[in-house]
């Protein structure tokens, strides 16, 4: 029960000390805000980037052109052939007459010319559209498939789609990069600006120190001060992330500039960032308090 007590009454203090120290809270709350709206950008834009990425490489389709003349029978065999492969996510079958279809109706041009054919004339071939699991094994799946009787054809963006994948895992590597890279400079910056704000109360940790407090009972009210510093500097960026993120994909109808590019569902994505910018806050605000509170207690 007196662990409690004391506990509880360091945790009122605490929260005493933020309101009473306003315009150096202030400070340290402006700060704590301004980087983590920074942060929020960075998370936002990495995981949209990584999303936009991961949708390109699983749109990538080998598309195995089987023989004119294939009977049933053994385009069931070709089938079979391409599902015992390793790297193999999904196949689907489209005929050639399916593919005419979709071609006529995408161009009058032709439609004129495809709508004056038989089924038997059409120098059209039915396809398997193959998904695999690994998008960076690709060239060697295909040129499995390839070596399957009664396959004439393989593509797949042959060179391109290569070049693709190396792009996007240099953008994947930059983005969370830039990410880390922001969370440590925030840390920096919020633990600085808590040092400076506990630098001028030194006197009253010296006054405390005179009294008989021990080193423990005078640094758990600034970690906890820390602690509600990080969580007010988190309500504004958490605002933001929410409202903001949620409004930006209502108003552009979840994509960007293309159908192509998807942006990621506001729900759980919002929660989620908004729990990362409150921990970082709260922890980096304890921490820097802690710190702080720790180097005059040296002295």
């Amino acid at each position: 029960m007196k662990v409690l007590r004391i506990l509880s009454r360091n945790i009122r203090d605490a929260f005493k000390s933020v309101f009473r120290n306003f315009s150096l809270s202030l400070a340290s709350v402006s700060c704590i805000t301004i980087t983590l709206i920074v942060v929020a950008i960075a998370v936002i834009l990495s995981v949209n980037v990584n999303n936009f990425a991961n949708l390109v490489e699983k749109d990538v389709t080998i598309v195995a052109f089987l023989d004119v003349d294939i009977v049933s029978e053994h385009r069931q065999t070709v089938l079979s052939e391409i599902k015992k492969l390793d790297n193999i996510e999904s196949v689907t079958f489209q005929s050639k007459v399916e593919i005419a279809n979709e071609m006529m109706e995408s161009s009058e041009i032709f439609k004129n010319i495809m709508s004056k054919w038989s089924e038997a004339e059409s120098p059209i071939q039915d396809t398997y559209l193959v998904k695999v699991q690994d998008i960076e094994k690709i060239g060697d799946t295909a040129g499995q498939i390839k070596k399957i009787e009664g396959v004439t054809v393989v593509k797949y963006g042959e060179g391109m789609v290569e070049q693709l994948i190396s792009v996007f895992d240099i953008v994947k590597n930059i983005t969370v990069g830039i990410v880390f890279a922001l969370i440590i400079v925030t840390a920096f910056l919020i633990a600085n600006t808590i040092k400076i704000t506990i630098f001028s109360r030194k006197r009253e940790i010296n006054i405390m120190r005179l009294v008989g407090a021990s080193n423990m009972n005078i640094k758990i009210p600034f970690i906890f001060e820390g602690l509600y510093l990080g969580m007010i500097g988190s309500i504004i960026p958490i605002a933001v992330t929410i409202y903001g993120y949620v409004a930006l994909y209502t108003h552009f109808n979840g994509q960007m500039f293309s159908p192509f590019i998807k942006l990621v569902e506001p729900q759980p994505f919002i929660y989620i960032v908004s729990a990362i910018l409150l921990s970082i806050g709260i922890l980096v605000g304890m921490f820097g308090s802690w710190r702080a509170v720790r180097k005059y207690l040296k002295i």
